[in-house]
Order: structure tokens, then sequence, then C-alpha cells
């Protein structure tokens, strides 16, 4: 079908508007980005903006340097693709039943659920339980709290609503079992639901800050972001740093560099990710 002039002028203004808000957002990061690459003398007089000033690569060659910086890069990189797929495989597992009209408890767990969207955990009875179940200072305890979100699931149970149930008949009649279904038809093609809801869990667990704050006190077990507030609002490291004599990098420019240390990972990993994404962004949306 042809395209109005009117539909061309909508998408082209709709394209515009996304384009300068894109640039928008892109500014803060740019801007940390060209602070981490600029010389001591050009943070020093706060010249930077867009670009480099002085454009030299020591802050970043000191901080990856940093044995500490990379200890808390691996706990982050480990906890962060154990949580997802342990978050896959548990959304996976309650979405599925929940997806089903014969399912005589699915609309009393789905209240539950919602129930619990909308009612968060008190914080000290929170803190309390997990406590009392022996993950503090537990690299556990950047996981566990993890793997099943209640927004995450009401996507796949979603998902898995609009399923054809005649290609799960006929599997049953070739004498499948749930379990089979499940991990041989339906998961193979729900790889929009699990790259978008893999996506949520994986930028979830990368930049949690709470958790680890309220049950993480060994600086041996600081994932990345902990590790990167200690260097930048303790102040004495990076400030004993720059105290050496003939060092072309600041506080701030030190600082940056670590941030952007911290975001790399997860832009490199959504353009791969971006042609599922796209897809199953909007499956929360279609039914319920």
């Amino acid at each position: 079908m042809k395209e109005s002039i009117k539909d061309r002028v909508f998408q082209g203004v709709i394209t515009l508007i996304l384009g300068i808000l894109g640039m928008i957002a892109l500014i803060p990061f740019l801007t940390v980005l060209a602070r981490s690459l600029s010389s001591k003398v050009a943070s020093d007089m706060n010249i930077i903006n867009l670009l480099p000033v002085g454009f030299t690569f020591d802050s970043w060659k000191y901080i990856l340097s940093d044995l500490g910086l990379w200890r808390a890069f691996f706990i982050s990189l480990v906890t962060t693709v154990i949580g997802t797929m342990l978050g896959l495989m548990v959304t996976a597992l309650m979405a599925y039943p929940l997806s089903k009209a014969d399912f005589k408890l699915g609309r009393f767990l789905m209240v539950m659920v919602i129930i619990t969207m909308i009612f968060k955990a008190p914080v000290v009875p929170y803190f309390l339980t997990v406590k009392g179940m022996g993950l503090l200072n537990n690299p556990l305890v950047l996981i566990l709290p993890h793997i099943l979100s209640a927004y995450n699931l009401a996507i796949m149970r979603t998902f898995f609503k609009q399923f054809p149930v005649e290609v799960e008949e006929a599997a049953m009649i070739d004498g499948c079992g749930c379990f089979q279904i499940l991990y041989k038809i339906v998961l193979p093609s729900s790889k929009a639901v699990l790259a978008t809801v893999g996506l949520f869990y994986a930028v979830t667990i990368w930049n949690q800050f709470q958790t680890p704050v309220m049950f993480i006190q060994k600086t041996d077990l600081f994932p990345l972001q902990l590790k990167i507030r200690q260097l930048i609002n303790g102040g004495s490291e990076f400030a004993n740093i720059v105290a050496v004599n003939n060092v072309n990098y600041t506080e701030n420019t030190l600082s940056a560099a670590t941030v952007v240390f911290a975001i790399i990972p997860i832009i490199a990993v959504y353009p791969w990710l971006l042609k599922y994404f796209a897809k199953g962004a909007m499956l929360g949306s279609v039914k319920g």
C-alpha cells in the first residue's frame, strides 16, 4: 500500500524529533567521554565540552592498570551473566503455565505478581530476611534478589499467550510433555522476548547499587558500581594519585574514564540484541 504525503510528513517529523531527543540524550555521555580523554591542564581550566581538549589516553592507561577495578569488573560480569541466565530460566518456567487459560491458579497468582509491582517490601524487613539467609557479604546476594521480576514475567507471559496453540497440540500428539514443548518448541521461537527480557535483567544486575550497598561490606567483593562510588566519592585514592608529579590527568579525568569504563559493556552488547529488542519491547502492551 502506497504511503500518502501526510504519512510521509508524519514519519519525517517523528524521525526528526526522535533524532533530536537522541542527540540530547548523548550529550552527557559525550561530555564525560571527552573529559576522560582530555589533558590535566584542560580539566583544571574547565574548558572541556563535547570534544576532548589536549587529547590523551593517560587517564585510561591508569584505570586500565588498576587491578582492583578489574576485579570489580569481573565480579559484575560474572554475576550479570549468571543472573541473566537464571532470570530467564525462572521467568520462563513461571510465565509459561501462567499463560495457559486452563491453569486454575493462574489468575490468582498473576494478581499476586501485580501486587508485588505496586507494593515494595519495606527496607528493614527485607534487609533482615536477606541477612538471615546468610547472604551478607556473599556474592550470591548480587544474583538471587534479581532473578525474577514481575514486569519481565508479565512481558514473557503475554508473549507465550500469543503462541499458536495448534503447534503445542501437535507436539503433544507426537508425545512431547510440557517441559519438552517449552524448551524444544516455545523458547526457540521466542528469541524476541528472550532478548528483551534478558537485556532488562542484564542492565538491572549490571547497574545494581542499592543491594551491594546494603549487603556488601568487604571491598574485595565490591561490584563495579560500588567500586566506582568508592573511587569517585572516596577522594583520597584519586587525590593521592594526581599528587604525583608529571602526570597528565586529574581526579575529574580519572573519574570520567571510570564511569565510561562501566558503561561500555552494555553499549557493546545492545547492538547485537537490537533486532530482537525492537520487536520484543512492545510485547507487554499488545495483550493482557
